[in-house]
């Protein structure tokens, strides 16, 4: 009775983790916080403005400026998300400022759970504590959770649990778990569409890896996508009827293209051509509408790429090297404006290159499970390699990274990792 009841009452090691990296960030809130109520930031908080647009009756729209109509230049979740906040503690007021970013520390605290689960069933006890840990000290995870009023916290979270489900998937019996699947699949692709580079191919390595071993695959497979489009068609549906033209969640990648290919390199974006800086940009998307606008910054993107493709493909490799190291320049003019990032490229560097030791290790032992982290890192910055990066876009990748440096500083990895289990009927 007495192991029993020790067992029973022993609180597992990622809930403590998890309260412990909640703490970590809402100790920092106080000291960052009032940043996001400086009048320029909120003039130009595109989630703020969506929201403070729907909680006003005008519905989802207005990203840029006040009555420019609907948009799709963000994806849905974070905004009515945003905008529930908003509808409870006030539009754009301290309270709800502060209520943001603990939600988004307590999202980023969260994280924890997934990383510790997916490293004891792949890796052992030893590194899952060194990678919840990790994660839970992460300095990009305390800063993003503590100081980023925006979705990266979130589809960060929504990430981490789809890989760990995808891999638990390849030993379900369940039809129900892919369609359960895919619907929070399709939730985190209305979070940041971003996730549809890899999600998708963590899904198929799946099925990949249950047709090989003689299990069923057709029916989860159809699950899946019916599922997918089942919980994304209402949003598709919406953009159509307002846009005419099937929009695949946002509509702003030739715009983003635009910004980042334009002969401008002292940065990786040129952000004096967005409308958010732009009085003539601002006033082009005004006067032709936002389908019309994007249409004419992807044509200018294109056009400036196919007249300069030696300056692109130099371009691409600084995108690349920057996602990976944090390195764009050392001149004295650039760190005048980023000066942490000395400190940054150190820590970024340094995460890469034990991820990367990790991910050898993993694919030396568990090929099957190596391919998964693999699909995540190449697949999931490939549009920023092309049109342009931002410090926050490969932040959802973060506790992946902080996984296998784990990996590389803990010890081994299982000789023959076990199957996961099916999952628990719900």
């Amino acid at each position: 009775m007495g192991r029993k009841s020790r067992t029973a009452n022993r609180v597992e090691p990622y809930l403590l983790m998890a309260a412990v990296a909640l703490a970590v960030r809402l100790s920092v809130i106080p000291f960052v916080y009032r940043d996001w109520l400086d009048p320029f930031v909120l003039e130009h908080w595109a989630f703020g403005l969506v929201a403070r647009s729907i909680v006003s009756g005008h519905g989802f729209g207005n990203v840029f400026a006040p009555n420019t109509g609907p948009t799709a230049v963000l994806p849905p979740v974070y905004s009515y998300l945003l905008a529930g906040l908003f509808k409870v503690f006030g539009v754009e007021t301290k309270a709800s400022v502060l209520a943001a970013l603990s939600l988004n520390s307590l999202f980023s605290a969260l994280t924890c759970i997934p990383v510790f689960l997916v490293a004891k069933k792949a890796f052992g006890e030893r590194v899952a504590k060194w990678a919840g840990w990790g994660w839970a000290f992460s300095p990009y995870g305390v800063y993003y959770g503590a100081d980023w009023a925006w979705s990266t916290c979130l589809v960060t979270l929504e990430l981490a649990w789809l890989f760990w489900w995808a891999w638990r998937l390849e030993d379900s019996s369940h039809t129900r778990d892919w369609l359960l699947f895919s619907l929070f699949g399709g939730l985190a692709a209305l979070t940041e569409p971003v996730v549809l580079a890899v999600v998708p191919l963590l899904a198929l390595w799946t099925l990949y890896r249950r047709r090989r071993n003689g299990q069923s695959w057709t029916a989860p497979l159809l699950a899946g996508a019916l599922g997918a489009l089942a919980i994304m068609s209402p949003w598709l549906v919406r953009n159509y009827e307002n846009f005419h033209r099937f929009i695949p969640v946002r509509s702003g990648f030739g715009l983003e293209l635009y910004i980042g290919n334009n002969g401008y390199s002292t940065r990786w974006v040129n952000s004096s051509l967005h409308p958010n800086h732009s009085d003539a940009e601002l006033h082009e998307y005004e006067r032709d509408g936002e389908m019309a606008y994007m249409d004419h910054k992807l044509q200018q993107g294109k056009a400036y790429i196919r007249s300069h493709p030696g300056w692109y493909v130099w371009m691409t490799g600084r995108r690349m090297l920057y996602m990976w190291t944090g390195y764009w320049s050392l001149s004295r003019e650039y760190l005048k404006d980023e000066p942490l990032d000395p400190p940054n490229i150190f820590v970024d560097t340094t995460m890469t290159i034990l991820a990367l030791l990790g991910l050898r290790r993993v694919f030396r032992r568990d090929f099957s499970m190596g391919m998964r982290f693999a699909i995540v890192l190449f697949f999931f910055p490939l549009a920023y390699y092309l049109s342009h990066p931002e410090t926050y876009y490969f932040r959802p990748v973060d506790p992946l990274i902080v996984l296998l440096a784990a990996v590389a500083v803990a010890g081994g990895v299982k000789r023959e990792a076990p199957s996961p289990q099916g999952l628990n009927p719900v």
